[in-house]
């Protein structure tokens, strides 16, 4: 979580929301990483999970994230929720819960839902008020 926390920092320098992502494998090694970067290449599905996915998959050579762990600072959306569930992602760790946009358990539970063939384990709040804190202050700023 604190390489994801890392990440998430340099995020809001190119004005995106701050929120970091990491791959890791089975054995913990990191294989992707990610930050928001819709604001600096304009594409509206570069959130920081998709990013992750992306390099993981490429550096692993396969789409198949079987095994890996995905930690991210805030609760995935839904459509990061899909991207996760097609990676066949067995488990998600992340900071704060987004209770606006959240797929994983606070507005949708897109991860667990048992109608889908795929379901993932999720571990929520962790390092919560540090994720929040990087959240909170992005805003604020925005509002100044």
């Amino acid at each position: 979580m604190q390489r994801a926390l890392a990440l998430a920092g340099t995020a809001s320098v190119h004005d995106d929301v701050p929120v970091g992502a990491v791959v890791l494998d089975a054995e913990g090694r990191v294989v992707g990483e990610g930050r928001n970067l819709r604001e600096i290449t304009g594409d509206p599905t570069a959130h920081a999970e998709v990013v992750a996915l992306r390099e993981a998959a490429t550096l692993l050579g396969t789409w198949h994230l079987a095994g890996c762990t995905l930690v991210v600072t805030l609760e995935p959306c839904v459509m990061c929720a899909g991207a996760i569930l097609q990676a066949r992602v067995p488990r998600v760790v992340f900071g704060s819960w987004d209770a606006k946009a959240g797929a994983a358990g606070s507005l949708y539970d897109v991860l667990r839902d048992r109608r889908l063939p795929h379901r993932v384990e999720v571990v929520g709040g962790v390092a919560e008020e540090a994720a929040s804190a990087l959240l909170r202050e992005f805003f604020e700023r925005r509002r100044d």
